[in-house]
């Protein structure tokens, strides 16, 4: 009796079998009394016993269709005969005698044939026994389970690729923007400082602080860019740290608001702030949620045309949850992706030639879900974009 621990046996033998095991201790001694029953028929009765690991070689198991272990197959000759259960030495004395006849009759038939061929001047070709022809299945069957695997890791690979090619492109674009800004900003300033003098010439000092202001904040946006860019790459299942505390959600916005004021008055936006004076405070990560109004009225203003309407509104909805707003006069969600604008990477997705939400608001989604809240979007009254999002009240 043999035991293979990693490959088949590659047998010859008239009689062989293949006794089927798992790492179950309650099937252990099942297994044990199997094998000395086994042992016993042997001493009288020679055949060829391979002992399958089903947690090692689980392809095999898959060749043969099995549903439960232990298992023991009669593999040759053919027929193939599988006993399982729990009362596999009782099937196995029913079956036994069968199984020698058959193996008697197939010797027989064997010897025939050799016989007639020799008498006819011909050779006789040795056919492969079951077990080799069970093992050559059993490793293609594993070898496409391994080729599959290659192929989904292959698929992996690209889409990483591919998106690591998209980030460039789209830092390429968007980055422009902001740093073109900087870069004016620090050269006005730059050509009119007279360091003999210790000042700037020919700028007032409200334009000079304007310059500085705006070369800050361009400077924010992209560090925030660049921030959202590698949090959104990271796992998705990996918990997001927000630190939560007594937090003013219309202040907040107010205050990100007067951050992004250049922006939206360059194109002439109106701004309509619906706040109400006693909205509750929130319990929330400050600079989170910040990331969060930053990037709504950021996608706000980016997609609504000149002279449009942003508008922002809070809403105290339950005595847990305040619900707060931001709508826009812009090109709006398409009904049908509205489930997908927070998924990962949904805007590198889209075709370059049209415009789209980037993947701040994966981001958002994030953040939001961290604080136990939750966002969506649906059209506004002006068929643009209404993003709402809740968040617990402070008690």
């Amino acid at each position: 009796m043999q035991a293979s621990q990693d490959q088949p046996i590659y047998s010859e033998a008239p009689l062989q079998l293949l006794l089927f095991v798992d790492g179950r201790p309650k099937s252990r001694q099942q297994v044990q009394r199997i094998r000395a029953y086994l042992r016993e028929l042997q001493a009288d009765y020679k055949f060829e016993l391979q002992i399958v690991d089903v947690g090692q070689q689980p392809y095999l198991a898959e060749h043969f269709k099995l549903v439960a272990t232990p298992a023991l197959i009669k593999i040759h000759p053919e027929p193939r005969h599988v006993l399982a259960g729990s009362n596999i030495i009782t099937q196995l004395k029913s079956w036994w005698p069968r199984w020698q006849a058959a193996v008697d009759a197939y010797v027989k038939l064997q010897t025939d044939l050799q016989e007639n061929t020799e008498d006819n001047g011909c050779t006789a070709s040795s056919s492969k026994s079951s077990i080799r022809s069970v093992a050559l299945s059993a490793e293609l069957l594993h070898l496409s389970d391994e080729i599959f695997r290659l192929k989904q890791e292959k698929e992996q690979l690209e889409e990483q690729l591919q998106f690591k090619d998209r980030v460039i492109a789209m830092l390429a674009h968007d980055l422009r923007n902001p740093l073109t800004a900087t870069a004016i900003a620090i050269e006005t300033l730059q050509s009119n400082y007279n360091p003999d003098k210790a000042g700037f010439e020919r700028l007032t000092p409200t334009m000079t602080t304007n310059l500085f202001k705006q070369a800050r904040n361009q400077t924010r946006i992209i560090d925030r860019m660049i921030t959202d860019l590698l949090q959104v790459g990271r796992n998705n299942e990996r918990e997001f740290l927000v630190k939560p505390q007594k937090t003013n959600l219309g202040q907040l916005c107010l205050d990100v608001l007067e951050e992004l004021s250049d922006r939206y008055t360059a194109k002439s936006l109106k701004v309509e702030k619906d706040i109400p004076k006693d909205l509750p405070q929130v319990y929330a990560d400050p600079e989170r949620i910040r990331q969060v109004l930053i990037n709504l009225l950021d996608n706000a203003i980016k997609y609504t045309p000149e002279g449009g309407t942003i508008t922002v509104a809070g809403l105290h909805r339950t005595t847990q949850k305040v619900q707060f707003s931001i709508g826009d006069t812009g090109p709006g969600i398409p009904e049908e992706n509205r489930d997908r604008i927070f998924e990962n990477h949904f805007r590198l997705e889209r075709d370059e030639s049209k415009e789209g939400y980037g993947i701040g608001l994966c981001l958002c989604q994030r953040i939001i879900r961290a604080h136990y809240g939750q966002i969506w979007v649906d059209s506004s009254p002006s068929n643009g974009a209404w993003f709402h999002f809740t968040l617990p009240v402070y008690m």
